[in-house]
């Protein structure tokens, strides 16, 4: 049986997952400009991640895990995913593609 407490012992978020393929500290935070020069992708594209993560936050509020605070850590959360092949990572498929080019 698995309890809630092995869970969260297991989940990494997108953000550790980052953190650890670029040699940072864990809960280490980002700026999407720092984020664009360690992965190489468009800094245009990571802002169009992140805003389309501020639109989901404030039309679909009842998505919103209770634990997130605010929409810029909600769009931040979506730009880590993106990029780390996350559920974002297929939504926001174009974007990458782009931000790649």
């Amino acid at each position: 049986m698995v309890t809630l407490g092995a869970i969260k012992q297991n989940f990494v978020s997108y953000k550790n997952k980052f953190n650890k393929k670029y040699g940072y500290e864990k809960n280490y935070s980002h700026s999407l400009s720092h984020i664009a020069e360690l992965t190489g992708i468009k800094l245009s594209a990571l802002q169009k991640i992140y805003n389309k993560g501020i639109g989901a936050y404030k039309t679909n509020p009842q998505s919103v895990r209770p634990n997130v605070k605010s929409k810029e850590q909600w769009a931040m959360a979506r730009v880590y995913s993106a990029i780390m092949g996350g559920k974002a990572a297929i939504v926001d498929k174009k974007e990458l593609q782009q931000g790649r080019q």
